[in-house]
């Protein structure tokens, strides 16, 4: 699973504008305005073939009893709770505060691994400015400029020293093949544990207890049909005795571990209070992995016919770019529906690692301008000659013509379209990627003028 680095300072010191530039987004929004971030933030980040998950924090005070700064507070502290390394930030222009002194002290009493960031660094001497935060008891400062980009590479590269991480591709070879990776997400209380329960209690259904990984995750094996999975529970469950009381259970980044881990996700849907803003979220991190998906309604029960009308209209306008995924109606209580969920499981898994020869994808391709040829753009008309596979998990179909730089998204869609239907790849997302073949003598003829 990705390690997890937490971003923790107090306010305005450059936390939000360091998140940015470890994930290489603008997903953050950064102002010289303290206080700006309020709740966690969650992003991808990349370093060589490490891949980490950032979450940038509001300002820290660990010793707020009240209003705003309290649930500031408590964010952070789930934060911090869930990450692997923890960054403190401190601002090297305005030197140390109080405020240092006291996040310094709870990030101690914790003893997580923590790496001291010396922010806004640009232009000033190392070992001048920064000596006084050795007296934080921290370890060594580390001069960085999250704004020019300065020092970046050398801190995540201090963050993920201390986890000993392994090669990304021999864990890929590890993975023992035939077996299906499935992590079932929602958000609390969505009705999981019904589910995983429901499940395991089925007939010609073989279960046992994998004590869990370094994150507290739990994994079941389980064989259906001879057909074996590994249901991954994204329930975010802790020891009782590793929970803080002032935050929430629920783990975020459980969540998004387990997805990014798994080959086909059950995004678990609560029919009594319809698509959330945290639903969406969870089936956009889907759909950025590229993971195959399906998609349950749970609680179909409890509602009346006017609410499930509701629901339905909620998924078509909150989310519409799950339309690959096949949706079921259930009930985990009463073990209503529960079984053509599995049917969809492996279909969604047997579409993601379909195998698409070049000859038929150049076929359909042909025979798909034949039917609609891209819109001219200028003088400029998109050709395209061939395409081919170019990964799986999820499905990377390559095409590869002239002037394709012009291919309008809609045009992509019709193409993606055509595809799916040839290959019933439902349940995957799929991407396109258009190259443009480049001209050989276009150097040679500039060249002679």
């Amino acid at each position: 699973m990705k390690p997890v680095l937490a971003l923790v300072g107090r306010p305005n010191v450059g936390k939000s504008t360091l998140f940015n530039r470890l994930t290489k987004s603008r997903d953050a929004i950064v102002a010289d305005y303290a206080g700006l971030t309020r709740d966690r933030h969650y992003g991808n980040g990349k370093q060589g073939k490490h891949e980490f998950i950032a979450i940038d924090t509001g300002g820290f005070e660990p010793d707020a009893t009240n209003g705003i700064f309290k649930e500031m507070a408590k964010q952070t502290r789930q934060a911090v709770a869930e990450a692997d390394v923890v960054i403190f930030v401190v601002d090297a222009r305005e030197g140390i505060s109080a405020q240092d002194h006291e996040i310094a002290k709870y990030l101690r009493r914790l003893g997580k691994p923590c790496i001291l960031a010396a922010n806004k660094s640009e232009g000033l001497l190392a070992g001048a400015q920064l000596v006084e935060f050795f007296e934080l008891g921290l370890g060594a400062v580390h001069p960085v400029s999250a704004a020019h980009g300065q020092g970046i590479h050398t801190l995540v590269e201090l963050a993920l020293e201390p986890l000993n991480l392994a090669d990304p591709d021999e864990l890929e070879e590890e993975r023992e093949p035939g077996i299906i990776k499935l992590a079932v997400a929602g958000r609390p209380n969505v009705g999981k544990s019904t589910l995983i329960n429901a499940w395991l209690g089925e007939e010609r259904l073989v279960a046992f207890d994998l004590p869990g990984t370094t994150r507290d995750a739990i994994s079941v094996p389980f064989e259906r049909n001879g057909q074996k999975f590994e249901l991954v529970d994204t329930a975010g469950l802790r020891r009782k005795g590793k929970v803080f009381e002032a935050i929430e259970k629920f783990s975020v980044v459980k969540t998004l571990q387990a997805i990014e881990s798994s080959n086909v996700v059950l995004l678990l849907i609560d029919a009594t209070q319809g698509v959330t803003d945290q639903d969406a979220h969870i089936a956009g991190y889907i759909l950025e992995n590229g993971r195959a998906v399906v998609l349950a309604v749970n609680k179909w029960d409890a509602v009346d016919e006017y609410q499930r009308e509701l629901v339905k209209r909620s998924i078509e306008t909150r989310l519409p770019f799950l339309k690959f995924a096949t949706m079921h109606l259930i009930s985990a209580t009463k073990r209503q529906g529960l079984g053509p969920l599995w049917a969809s499981i492996a279909q969604a898994y047997k579409a993601a690692n379909c195998k698409m020869s070049t000859p038929i994808l150049t076929r359909l391709l042909l025979e798909a301008v034949q039917f609609q040829s891209p819109k001219r753009s200028g003088m400029y008309r998109p050709k395209l000659r061939y395409a081919h596979q170019g990964g799986m998990n999820p499905p990377v179909i390559i095409i590869h013509g002239n002037s394709l730089e012009h291919v309008t998204d809609a045009y992509k869609r019709f193409l993606e379209g055509r595809f799916r239907k040839e290959f019933d790849l439902v349940g995957t997302p799929m991407r396109i990627e258009l190259k443009t073949a480049t001209n050989p003598f276009a150097d040679k003829a500039s060249s002679k003028y």
